[in-house]
This record gives C-alpha cells, structure tokens and sequence, in this order.
C-alpha cells in the first residue's frame, strides 16, 4: 500500500514540477502579463492605420526552473487579421519589440492576433511557446481639452491655448495641431502622445488687426486620417493696455515685469496732462 501511495506521489511531482517552471512569455508593454503556451492577454485599443508595440521578456525559466537570459530570440506575428502587417523584434533583442500595423480601412472591433516567441535552432531546448494578443479597433482612443474656448487678447500679442490630449489606446503615433479660420496665422505643431497617458502643450494663436474672430482648433493622427477632433475658438482682438497685461499673463513678455506698474503709472499720468492742457 504504502509503495503504491509512493508511485502516485512521484508521478504527480513529476506532472507538476513541468507545470510549476514551464517556460513562459513575460509581456511588459502595454500591459503586462506572464503567458504559457496558447494562453491570451488582452493589450487594449488602437486605432485603424495606428502602429503599436508588443515588448516582451526575452528571459524565461526552463523546465527545471532555470532563468534563461536570452531564451527567446525573437518575437513575431504569425497570424494576422487581412490587411494587417508586422515587423517581428532584431534578434537577441532583450527586450523583444515586436511592431504591429493596422491597416487604415480596418472595421470597428476585437481582434485576435497569434504572437510566437522564437527560440532559434532550439539551442536553449525551450522550443516556441506560441500567444494570442487581443486589440479593440476604434476610433476612440483619445480626448481632448482646449482651454481656453473665449479669449480676449491685445492686436499683435500672440496668447498661449494649452490643449491637452489624453491617450486612451495602445499606440505612440504622433497628432498634429493645427487651427483653421484665422488670418495670417497658420501654424501646425506636431507632438507625441504616448500611450494611456495624458500630455498638455502650448499653441499660440495671434491677430494683427482688431476685431471678433471664430476659428478651429484640431487635433489629428498623423498616421491616421479617422481619427480627427476639432473645437470651435473665438478671439476678441483690441488695442488696449489691459490686454496687454492679459497676454503676458498668457506668457507674452511685453516688458520686464518690473517695469509694467511704472508704465501704467506714465500712462495715466500723459493722459491727466493731456486733458488739462489739452495736448
């Protein structure tokens, strides 16, 4: 009795010492997850005609629970939905950064993509270990605030927006901004948004004639034509030393500071002398 007791535990350990240090696949962007063979993880959204990036581990224990630095070689895309394209990692890159493109005609929805980790030649006999990765293609990747929407401003005074973009998906593509309906003035910044993070940057809008003026600022994917916000903007232009004030206090040095309270001060005082002289 007592040997047969002993078979079966030896047989467990030796079902569960292969299952305990399986080799697996550390994936550390853009999320994080340890996979075995034929499991899944899902990455997140993207955008059509967006690029993202699978980074993973290229250490990995063996089956006697050994760490291999360099396990996996390379990694890559093996099935793909239609139209989809991949640039698979340098080998004996560590970490692994497998490229991923949408094409720009891709449908709304999930998607599952089969990734392999590559051990060449089996050298480190840990042979392939085999994933699936899972995207949601949507054009709902990223929001954006302007602030502000109204402004007052001074003829000639460039006044700072700050518009803020707030990266919901997976991908690192560049945005442009740019604004349209404004005379003389067109100007694009191109930046980039990394992905789930939340970045502001400074635009400048500036008028050489007074008056009320409404424009739109945009904000688009430079690698994605569906993906394109814009907001409505006015701007009041006038000759005045309050706006004056009002766009260095958006940033637009006029003068040192510590000169702003005497020129106000030799302002009013030339047009108390000009009233009673009349000159």
């Amino acid at each position: 009795m007592k040997a047969r007791l002993l078979t079966v535990i030896l047989g467990l350990l030796m079902v569960a010492v292969p299952f305990l240090y399986a080799t697996s696949l550390s994936v550390i962007g853009p999320t994080s997850a340890v996979l075995h063979n034929n499991q899944s993880v899902f990455l997140g959204k993207v955008g059509p005609g967006e690029s993202f990036y699978v980074l993973a581990s290229a250490s990995t224990p063996n089956a006697t629970g050994y760490v291999v630095n360099i396990g996996w070689d390379q990694l890559e895309a093996v099935n793909l939905p239609q139209g989809w394209i991949s640039q698979p990692s340098p080998l004996y890159e560590n970490p692994m950064n497998l490229k991923i493109t949408v094409p720009q005609g891709a449908s709304n929805g999930i998607y599952n993509l089969t990734l392999k980790a590559v051990n060449v030649e089996n050298y480190s006999r840990l042979g392939n270990i085999t994933v699936v990765a899972i995207v949601n293609v949507t054009p709902n990747v990223f929001t954006v605030y302007v602030e502000p929407t109204s402004i007052q401003s001074g003829v000639s005074q460039p006044t700072n927006m700050r518009i803020t973009i707030n990266n919901t998906g997976i991908s690192d593509d560049p945005y442009s901004i740019s604004l349209h309906g404004l005379p003389a003035w067109n100007v694009t910044d191109q930046v980039v948004s990394l992905h789930l993070s939340k970045t502001s940057y400074v635009y400048p809008v500036y008028v050489n004639e007074p008056g009320t003026y409404k424009f739109n600022i945009s904000v688009s994917s430079v690698t994605s034509r569906s993906l394109h916000v814009s907001y409505p903007v006015s701007l009041t232009a006038q000759d005045s030393l309050l706006n004056d004030y009002r766009s260095v206090g958006q940033g637009v040095l006029l003068s040192p500071v510590i000169f702003d309270p005497s020129y106000e001060l030799m302002l009013f005082l030339s047009y108390i002398y000009a009233q009673l002289t009349g000159n």
